[in-house]
């Protein structure tokens, strides 16, 4: 449950540092966004030497929110962080190649089975 300039840290190793939303799609109807959401979020902080650099206007998938999600079967999900995955916009898949921390299992019920392949564990 992130809303705009919420603070994302990045769970991948493109180069981010630090992400801050700054778009939801659909965001008219909308005011927060949920795990496995595509979202639109600026590199805050970078590595000289990564993919990504400063100021960067990217897409990303959340993994990872602080706020519980319910699930259908009653048992609820909760992390330490709100973190995202940087995606290529076109193709959808991850731009780093590795992804670091635990996914929950909606990244892999959203159709990112690349992220969810790519994880060390999915809750």
């Amino acid at each position: 449950m992130l809303q705009l300039r919420s603070i994302l840290t990045p769970a991948d190793n493109s180069g981010a540092k630090r992400l801050r939303l700054i778009h939801i799609p659909g965001s008219s109807k909308r005011r927060y966004a949920y795990v496995g959401d595509i979202v639109t979020a600026v590199v805050d902080q970078a590595d000289p030497n990564g993919v990504v650099k400063d100021s960067e206007i990217v897409k990303a998938v959340i993994v990872r929110t602080r706020k519980e999600v319910g699930r259908r079967d009653g048992s609820y999900t909760r992390f330490d962080d709100n973190a995202a995955v940087i995606i290529d916009p076109k193709t959808k898949e991850p731009r780093g190649t590795r992804v670091f921390g635990p996914v929950a299992r909606e990244v892999k019920e959203a159709g990112f089975n690349k992220i969810a392949s790519l994880a060390v564990e999915v809750l």
